[in-house]
């Protein structure tokens, strides 16, 4: 209101402020911030300022404040093309997650609900653990790993397992293999690479897996990537998800393929919303 500059109108397509988006780090309680604004009017908003504001509100909560600059017409929080730029103080957050310490960074996908996420990474490595000795001394593929939070909390209580993750976001993967070494995780693989086009690349994991864990973002897991996945002949698969309906759809073509569903779960990281978790563990050739 005192800047007299206007917020994003989408219909009209106008406006400098967008989003100002905030991440909490249980641990520390600690926030990063990222202010996303157009470009135009630029010149008249003070960024510097508006951190030092931050910083008298809020003192040494305020662990950093970034800038997005974000044209595009769509709706979208961080802009396919455009500049971040970090303000103040520093790029990342370190958060806690079963006694793993996790950096994220504001463009890594984390768990917005960490003690809630607690609960569902507990649930994952139970099922991963099932039998155990397809875990030890094996290799496991952590596909959609993200910031490898999955992956390095199974080797931690796993013996001499060795973790292949694989994750699109190239900011992700570099955090995850920032947190491996953090962590002191050893035994563990992080690649920045679209999931089928890795396997296509890695044909010697073929035959090898015997368990592989799944998390997708809300679309699942695609067609064509899914029978890539299928084609290594895993005995196991544990299917994290946040969206039901694509699960189901995938689990259509895990069942074509002979798994069957041995275990699910329900985590309701969001009470009061629609919106649910859902863990799977799949086996092969398993009637329950």
């Amino acid at each position: 209101e005192n800047t007299g500059l206007a917020p994003w109108h989408g219909p009209k397509k106008e406006g400098f402020f967008r989003y100002f988006v905030v991440r909490k780090s249980f641990k520390t309680n600690q926030l990063l911030f990222n202010l996303v604004t157009t470009s135009h009017e630029l010149a008249q908003f003070d960024l510097n300022k508006f951190a030092s504001f931050l910083v008298e509100q809020l003192g040494d909560r305020v662990a950093g404040l970034l800038h997005t600059i974000n044209d595009e017409i769509g709706d979208r929080t961080l802009a396919t093309s455009g500049d971040i730029n970090l303000i103040y103080g520093e790029e990342k957050i370190v958060e806690e997650l079963l006694g793993l310490n996790f950096e994220i960074s504001m463009k890594s996908f984390f768990q917005t609900n960490p003690k809630s996420a607690e609960k569902l990474y507990s649930k994952v490595i139970s099922y991963a653990l099932d039998k155990k000795e397809t875990i030890d001394n094996n290799v496991v593929l952590d596909l959609f790993c993200g910031t490898g939070t999955i992956g390095q909390i199974l080797a931690s209580k796993s013996e001499n397992a060795q973790i292949v993750g694989v994750d699109i976001v190239e900011s992700a993967i570099e955090n995850a293999k920032e947190n491996a070494t953090r962590n002191n995780i050893e035994g563990v693989q992080f690649y920045a690479a679209d999931v089928g086009k890795f396997l296509v690349e890695h044909p010697e994991y073929a035959g090898k897996i015997k368990t592989i864990i799944l998390d997708p973002a809300r679309a699942g897991v695609a067609p064509k990537t899914m029978k890539k996945i299928i084609n290594l002949g895993a005995d196991r698969m544990v299917y994290v998800s946040c969206n039901p309906a694509t699960q189901a759809r995938d689990t259509e073509l895990l069942s074509e393929a002979g798994y069957s569903i041995k275990k699910f779960s329900l985590v309701d990281q969001f009470p009061h919303t629609s919106h649910i978790e859902t863990v799977v563990l799949f086996e092969k050739g398993v009637q329950e």
